[in-house]
């Protein structure tokens, strides 16, 4: 099976964006905290925000509801590096 990189910068796969945003990243600022990708020479970041898309939250939905926004990323944790595909 090949990967598909998002982040030639710092090797962060489509498949670790989707688990950081399944996990509770909203936006490509939040990517970046988590794994990296798009704080380099930047050129992946149109390709994480398409990847995030404008769907549903978890974040937003839990700060609708009154819950501290970073609940949803300390609840998942998050496959990481050299994890195979």
């Amino acid at each position: 099976m090949s990967r598909v990189y998002v982040c030639s910068c710092f090797g962060v796969t489509e498949k670790q964006v989707k688990a950081h945003a399944d996990a509770g990243a909203c936006t490509p600022r939040q990517i970046a905290s988590a794994c990296k990708a798009g704080t380099d020479c930047g050129s992946c970041v149109r390709r994480i925000q398409a990847i995030l898309g404008r769907g549903d939250c978890s974040r937003r939905a839990l700060a609708d509801r009154g819950a501290p926004a970073s609940a949803a990323a300390a609840a998942a944790p998050v496959a990481g590096f050299g994890e195979a595909a």
